[in-house]
C-alpha cells in the first residue's frame, strides 16, 4: 500500500467510518494511523531515527518528517536523532538547545507485513480509545440504576448489555434464586466501575441496599426533589427490608408518600425486588425513638442505651419477643443494621428477674459489710445506693431523708462504711506491693489501692510501665472483627474509668517522666473541654 493521492482521502473516510462504528473521536483514529505509519517508516529507514507522520485533516495527505533535537556537543548519544549546535547552524541561523530540526523524507510504500503491523497498531489504539470512552461514560453513573439486556450467563454470573458496553451481575449480587435468559430485560444498580487490563469493568448489583433506595427515588417524586430524604436502608435481599425516611416539609407524611395511593409506589418497588417485604419507618434523631420505630411491628416497653459501648437494650412484652426477634433473627438484625447499634432484646420477665438479682446482690453487700439487717439494707438499695463509697461519703442529709434513719444511725452507717473501705484499701495495697508494685506508681495520684492491685496483677508495677499503656488497655473498648463488634476488656474497666480519664492519667505519667511536653497535656485537655461544650 503506497500513500499516494489516490488513497489520501480514503484514509480520512476510513477514520470517519471506524470512529462512527466505535463511537469515538475521529481524531483518535487518525492519530493511531499516524503512529502506525511512523512505525512502518522506522522499519524502512532505521529504528534509531525519530520519524513522525502528520496526516492533514482536510486533504488526507501524509507528511513524513525526520526530527533531530539540538543538544550540547558532549551530550550526543544518538547521532540519528540528535544534532549539535554547531551542526544545526547549517539549518538555522541561531539554533538553541532543545530546538528541533525537521527534514521531510519520502513517503514509504507499505509492504504486506508493514501494512499488517500498521493495522494492528490502529486496532489497538482504537480499542484503547473505546475503553477510555466506556470508562468515562460509566464512572459518572456509579451509584445509579441502569437498564440492560441479558446477553449470556457465565458460571452463574450474568453478562448484561448496557448500551455502549457490558456489565457483570455476579452470582452473589442476584436476589435469591432469580434466573435470567438471553434477551431478558434487567434493571440493576451500578455498584462499581473499575479499570482493568481487559478493559473497564462495570459491576452491577440487585442486592445492594442502595438499589432499593434508588428505586424509591424513581417512584417517589418527593425523594427525587429532596423534600423527603432516605436516611438509612437495611436489606435481607429477596426477603425483607427496612428503610428510614424523614420529611423536611411538615405537611408531607414521609411514610405515606413512600407507600403511595393504595400502596402503588411501594408495590412497584416490591415487584422489582421479587416480592421483598418492605417496612417504611419514620427516621428520628433520638436513638431510642428511632429504634422503637425500627423494631416495628413489635411493641417496645423500654429502651436502655449504652452510648460508650454502642449497645442498646430493648425490653419487650413476653408475647412480643418472637415478633421483635423475627424469623431467624431477621427483624432485630435489620433494625441493628438500620440504627448501626448492637441490640440486645429481653422480655419484661427477664428484665424484672435481672433487676431483682441486682437488688438482692446489693442488699447482701450492705448486710455483710455494714452488719445491718435485711430491712435496713433493702431501704438503702431502694433509695438508689449501689456501693459502699456512696454510703460512706454521701451528704448525711440524704441518709436522714430515709424513713427510720436518725442522725446516730446515719453517722454509724457512714463510720462502718469508711472503716470497711479503709481496711479493703490497706489489704489491696499490701497485695499490690507483694506482687512487686513500686513507689513510683503507688504514689501516683488518681489511682486507688484496688486499681493499683489490678495493675500489679496485670504486670504493670512501675510508673514507666503505666506510661506505656494505651487508654483502651486501661478503660477497655470495642473493635470490629469480621463485621462483629468485639469487646476488649480494660485493666481498670471494672472501676468505671472512662477512655478520657485513662488518657489523662497516662499523659500525666508521661509528663512526669519527661517523655511528653507538658503543653501537649494542656492542649489535649483543652480539646476535651471544647468537645464537651460542643
Amino acid at each position: 500500500m503506497a500513500i499516494t493521492s489516490a488513497n489520501q482521502l480514503e484514509l480520512l473516510q476510513t477514520a470517519e467510518a471506524v470512529a462512527r462504528e466505535k463511537m469515538i473521536d475521529p481524531d483518535l483514529v487518525i492519530q493511531a494511523m499516524e503512529e502506525s505509519l511512523a512505525r512502518a517508516a522506522k522499519s524502512r529507514y532505521g529504528s534509531d531515527l525519530d520519524i513522525r507522520v502528520k496526516i492533514d485533516r482536510k486533504t488526507g495527505r501524509a507528511t513524513f518528517a525526520r526530527i533531530r533535537t539540538v543538544v550540547e556537543d558532549e551530550a550526543v548519544e544518538n547521532h540519528h536523532a540528535q544534532i549539535t549546535v554547531k551542526q544545526a547552524k547549517s539549518y538555522k541561523s541561531d539554533p538553541q538547545i532543545g530546538d528541533e530540526i525537521i527534514d521531510e523524507v519520502p513517503p514509504v510504500d507499505l509492504g504486506r507485513i508493514a501494512a499488517q503491523s500498521a493495522k494492528q497498531v490502529i486496532l489497538q489504539k482504537v480499542r484503547e480509545a473505546e475503553r477510555d470512552r466506556q470508562f468515562d461514560e460509566f464512572k459518572d453513573r456509579k451509584g445509579t440504576i441502569i437498564n440492560g439486556v441479558v446477553k449470556r450467563e457465565e458460571y452463574g454470573n450474568i453478562i448484561v448489555d448496557i448500551g455502549r458496553g457490558e456489565g457483570i451481575l455476579r452470582r452473589n449480587e442476584k436476589i435469591g434464586r432469580e434466573s435470567y435468559r438471553p434477551n431478558d430485560r434487567i434493571r440493576a444498580y451500578i455498584k462499581d466501575v473499575r479499570r482493568e487490563a481487559r478493559g473497564p469493568q462495570v459491576f452491577l448489583s440487585r442486592t445492594d441496599p442502595q438499589f432499593m433506595a434508588e428505586l424509591f427515588k424513581m417512584e417517589v417524586p418527593e425523594i427525587y426533589d429532596g423534600i423527603i430524604e432516605i436516611k438509612a436502608v437495611a436489606r435481607d435481599p429477596g426477603s425483607r427490608a427496612k428503610i428510614a425516611v424523614i420529611s423536611y416539609d411538615n405537611s408531607i407524611d414521609p411514610v405515606g408518600a413512600c407507600v403511595g395511593m393504595r400502596g402503588s409506589r411501594v408495590q412497584a418497588v416490591v415487584n422489582e425486588l421479587q416480592g421483598e417485604k418492605i417496612d417504611i419507618i419514620p427516621w428520628n434523631q433520638d436513638q431510642a425513638t428511632f429504634l422503637v420505630n425500627a423494631l416495628q411491628p413489635a411493641e417496645v416497653s423500654k429502651v436502655v442505651i449504652d452510648e460508650e459501648a454502642g449497645k442498646i437494650e430493648v425490653v419487650v412484652p413476653d408475647e412480643q419477643l418472637s415478633l421483635a426477634i423475627g424469623r431467624r433473627g431477621q427483624n432485630v438484625r435489620l433494625a441493628s443494621q438500620l440504627t448501626a447499634l448492637d441490640i440486645d432484646i429481653m422480655t419484661e420477665a427477664d428484665e424484672s428477674a435481672r433487676r431483682q438479682a441486682e437488688f438482692a446482690e446489693r442488699t447482701n453487700l450492705f448486710m455483710e459489710t455494714l452488719d445491718i439487717d435485711e430491712m435496713m439494707a433493702q431501704l438503702l438499695v431502694s433509695e438508689g445506693f449501689t456501693n459502699l463509697e456512696e454510703v460512706a461519703y454521701v451528704d448525711p442529709e440524704e441518709l436522714l431523708s430515709i424513713d427510720g434513719f436518725d442522725e446516730d444511725t446515719a453517722a454509724e452507717l457512714q463510720a462502718r462504711a469508711r472503716d470497711h473501705l479503709e481496711e479493703a484499701n490497706r489489704k489491696a495495697l499490701e497485695s499490690a506491693r507483694a506482687l512487686g508494685l513500686e513507689d513510683s506508681l503507688a504514689n501516683f495520684e488518681g489511682l486507688t489501692p484496688q486499681m493499683l492491685e489490678a495493675l500489679a496483677k496485670d504486670g504493670i508495677k512501675t510508673l514507666e510501665d503505666f506510661a506505656t499503656c494505651a487508654d483502651w488497655e486501661l478503660a477497655g473498648g470495642w473493635t470490629t472483627v469480621n463485621g462483629q463488634r468485639v469487646k476488649d476488656e480494660g485493666v481498670l474497666e471494672k472501676f468505671d474509668v472512662s477512655l478520657e480519664e485513662a488518657q489523662h492519667l497516662v499523659m500525666t505519667a508521661r509528663v512526669m517522666l519527661g517523655w511528653v511536653d507538658p503543653t501537649e497535656l494542656e492542649t489535649a485537655e483543652e480539646e476535651e473541654e471544647t468537645e464537651g461544650e460542643a
